[in-house]
């Protein structure tokens, strides 16, 4: 039901109640106009291939070791492929994509070398990683990563020119759990709940200036290019 309730929200309230999302779509939409014509793009760790409607204009290559969620739809994968033994020869990606995936991989590092060793020297990478989420994909979920650890691990696999930003800040977790709160009231219970919960959920964000360090952030967006 949470989830309906999502997809009839108008599209400005969406962005302000569902600001993770909807920051994470807008990353990828932005890589993505960055990118030439035809450019040879791999989606590392694509599950059901959500984000390939923004690659018309290049090659999309959808590759997942298709385990994370069993009611998930694989049959749009390009490729089957565990993400630290790509089937692909060095060099061949002009740009690439990990959203919210590093997390789900027992040995992050090793997937990131190999992402680095399909990419052409200097190509982008988009990587999405979350900082406080819940468990997810269970029992495929083993890391959560700070600003920190982000960057050592992309720096150690071969990745320069690092940029890491937060997405929100304390309060706008706060108003996230608070929906997340909903989950717990089913049936003839969930009405009331989203009257008590909503409220300060779609409050809270007006305070998130205050959280000026980000240090409580959901995810972290970032960027580098193979070195």
């Amino acid at each position: 039901m949470y989830g309906a309730v999502q997809e009839r929200l108008p599209r400005p309230l969406k962005r302000w109640i569902l600001h993770f999302e909807t920051s994470i779509e807008q990353a990828v939409t932005d890589f993505a106009a960055g990118l030439p014509d035809r450019a040879w793009v791999l989606d590392a760790g694509a599950g059901e291939g959500k984000h390939s409607h923004h690659f018309a204009r290049q090659r999309y290559v959808g590759a997942d070791l298709a385990v994370g969620d069993a009611a998930w739809n694989y049959g749009r994968l390009d490729c089957v492929a565990d993400l630290v033994r790509l089937p692909f020869p060095d060099s061949t990606f002009d740009a690439c994509l990990n959203v919210v995936t590093l997390e789900h991989l027992p040995e992050p590092a090793d997937a990131l070398a190999e992402i680095r060793r399909a990419l052409k020297p200097g190509a982008p990478l988009l990587i999405i990683v979350p900082h406080e989420w819940e468990v997810h994909q269970a029992p495929h979920d083993f890391y959560r990563y700070t600003l920190h650890g982000i960057r050592h691990l992309l720096e150690k696999s071969g990745f320069m020119q690092l940029e890491i930003r937060p997405v929100g800040g304390y309060f706008r977790l706060l108003a996230r759990r608070l929906l997340n709160g909903l989950q717990f009231f089913p049936g003839i219970w969930f009405v009331p709940a989203a009257l008590l919960l909503g409220p300060p959920a779609l409050v809270l964000p007006l305070l998130d200036g205050l959280d000026r360090e980000r240090n409580f952030t959901l995810v972290y967006i970032c960027t580098a290019k193979r070195r």
